[in-house]
Formats: C-alpha cells, sequence, structure tokens
C-alpha cells in the first residue's frame, strides 16, 4: 500500500499552519495565497523557522512567511535579468572566439575539441534542438537556404547554460585560456562560474527557492567564509565578475536588488542567504 498523504482542503492546511504555532492574521488572505502558491511550495519558506518537533518558532507570523516568499520571486527575477545578459555575452565571446579559428562549421569537427568530449552525445544534442525549434524562423531559413548547415553563431541562439558550460568545458586548454583571458578571468574558474551559473539558472527558471537555500557546487576562487561558500552570496559574486556591463550593473542591478531588500527587510533575515550587512559595497564594481 502507498504511503503518499491524502490531499487535504485549504481549510485543514490553514488550520495545520496555525496547529504549528504560526498567527494567522487572517483566514481570507492565507487562503488566497495557498490558492495561488499551493500549501507544498509555501511550505518551504517556512523551514527557517520550523523546530524538532514540526512547530514554528513563537511569534511566527504568516504574514512574515508570506514577504519572505515574495522577497524570494522577486530575487528571482533579478538574479535571471542578470543571467540572461551573462548567457547572451558568452555565446557571444564563445562563437566569436571559435569561428574564428576554425570557421562557421568548425563546430562539426571533434577533433576541434579535448579528449573529454563526446563528439555523437553533442551532435545529437544540438541536432535535437535544431528538431525541436523547427518552426523558428531562423531555423527554417538555414534549413531552406542552408541545406541545414548552421554557423556556431545561430547555432548557439539554441545553446541552453548548461550546453555553453559543456561546449566552453569540452574545447582545448589554450582556447579556454584564450577566451577567458577575454572576458577577463582565469578559465579554471570560468568553467567552474559557468557550472555554479547554470545551477542557479535552472533553480531559477523552474522558480525554485533561493532563500534559506544549499547550493550543490562551490564557485572557484571566490573569496568567502565557509558558511557562505554554498549559499546564494557566493553565485551573486561570480554573477557579478562576469556581468558584462559596469554601468548597468552599478545603475540598475544593484537599486532594484537594494529595493526588495528593503521592502522587505523587516520580514527577511539576509544571513539565510549569506549576505553581509555591507552587501551593496561588496557588489559595487
Amino acid at each position: 500500500m502507498s504511503n503518499v498523504k491524502d490531499p487535504s482542503t485549504y481549510e485543514q492546511q490553514i488550520a495545520l499552519i496555525k496547529s504549528r504555532g504560526c498567527i494567522v492574521e487572517d483566514d481570507k488572505t492565507c487562503l488566497d495565497a495557498l490558492n495561488r502558491i499551493g500549501y507544498y511550495r509555501l511550505s518551504a519558506y517556512f523551514l527557517p523557522f520550523k523546530k524538532a518537533d514540526n512547530s514554528y518558532k513563537s511569534g511566527l507570523k504568516f504574514s512574515t512567511v508570506y514577504s519572505i516568499y515574495e522577497f524570494d520571486r522577486e530575487l528571482r527575477g533579478i538574479i535571471l535579468t542578470a543571467l540572461e545578459e551573462i548567457e547572451i555575452y558568452l555565446r557571444s565571446q564563445i562563437s566569436y572566439y571559435h569561428t574564428r579559428k576554425y570557421g562557421p562549421l568548425g563546430y562539426t569537427n571533434p577533433s576541434n575539441y579535448n579528449a573529454r568530449h563526446e563528439h555523437d552525445k553533442f551532435k545529437n544534442t544540438y541536432e535535437r534542438e535544431i528538431k525541436n525549434h523547427s518552426n523558428v524562423a531562423f531555423v527554417k531559413h538555414h534549413n531552406r537556404n542552408y541545406n541545414g548547415d548552421f554557423p556556431l553563431w545561430v547555432l548557439m541562439e539554441l545553446f541552453s547554460f548548461g550546453m555553453i558550460s559543456k561546449f566552453y568545458d569540452d574545447l582545448p586548454t589554450q582556447d579556454r585560456k584564450s577566451i577567458a583571458k577575454e572576458i577577463g578571468v582565469n578559465y579554471k574558474q570560468l568553467s567552474s562560474w559557468l557550472r555554479c551559473c547554470t545551477d542557479l539558472r535552472n533553480i531559477c527558471a523552474h522558480y525554485g527557492r533561493l532563500y534559506f537555500r544549499i547550493f550543490p557546487a562551490i564557485p572557484l576562487g571566490i573569496q568567502t567564509d565557509d558558511y557562505s561558500k554554498r549559499h546564494l552570496w557566493s553565485v551573486v559574486l561570480v554573477i557579478k565578475k562576469l556581468f558584462p556591463s559596469k554601468e548597468k550593473w552599478n545603475t540598475i542591478l544593484i537599486p532594484r536588488l537594494e529595493r526588495i531588500i528593503n521592502n522587505h527587510s523587516e520580514d527577511i533575515d539576509l544571513r539565510l542567504i549569506a549576505f553581509p550587512e555591507d552587501w551593496k559595497d561588496k557588489l559595487a564594481r
């Protein structure tokens, strides 16, 4: 027999929240949040307040948990904006270097990669992306007019962040060094940072929680204390290093981040994303 829990009504979910010690100031507001978000997703934001017996710390209000949820949602939006610019920048840098050295179709030659590269697997991946996007205008254009040959700078428009990271890692060491030098970082650091950004991009794309989260990879060469290494702060420092526009970072991204932190300052605990008190000074470029 299955041990899966039976579904519960919104009223039962509210009763459970209350029974664990959370103060629900207004049942209707709570029900509306549960209806829009779902108990399972929202319950993750209770974790910082949860005690060993599954009850919550004294004085916890539902409005506090909901505010943390909203902060996390807004934070994901800012981070996705930054990662979008980084992803497009990396596509440009890598394709520019690679096509000048190997030609527009150099990516099809297995000899242009290192020994780790699995070319058949890579070929299957990009051919799948071409097929999945067969109705996109530029894909139709190259299938119709160029016999399905896609220059790398075109093909990379179909690459995910993970595909970019893997493509870079599979290049010969000298190529990785040259690309990283142009970006202004160490090539080993860039490999590590791309993996961290891929993880973060996937979490954000699936609306995953950033608040009070342990991240799987530690970014190489980012100087933080042990606690911060696996929390959001270390990856935000990576984003700072890779973000292509200093002006946009300082005048748009940082003010947006400051605004949501100020708006939710009474409810959030920056230590749970490892942000130091002087985070703004440390992120300025």
